[in-house]
């Protein structure tokens, strides 16, 4: 569990921190971890902003696939969003 933690900050581009990992070195739950919290992030209001709507945030989660974030975990957390999004509505 440290060792995920302590990897969630960590780059797929290797520019990440504290480790300098890169690629498939961030464990798997890192990397998950990391794209879970930008986007809650990036969707949360903060004093300073508004949070972004899901699908700006998703668009911005695309266009850094492969240099901050590991494309196929971005694929996979785009794919769950949609669906999660269509059953609620469906709903």
């Amino acid at each position: 569990m440290g060792q995920l933690i302590r990897s969630s900050h960590e780059r797929w581009d290797g520019a990440g921190y504290p480790d300098g990992l890169a690629r498939h070195e961030i464990p798997l739950g890192a990397q998950i971890v990391f794209i879970c919290d930008a986007f809650s992030a990036m969707t949360t209001d903060r004093a300073y902003r508004r949070g972004m709507s899901d699908a700006e945030a998703l668009e911005e989660l695309r266009r850094h696939a492969g240099t901050q974030f590991a494309p196929r975990v971005v694929a996979a957390f785009i794919a769950a969003r949609t669906a999660a999004r269509a059953a609620e509505a469906a709903a």
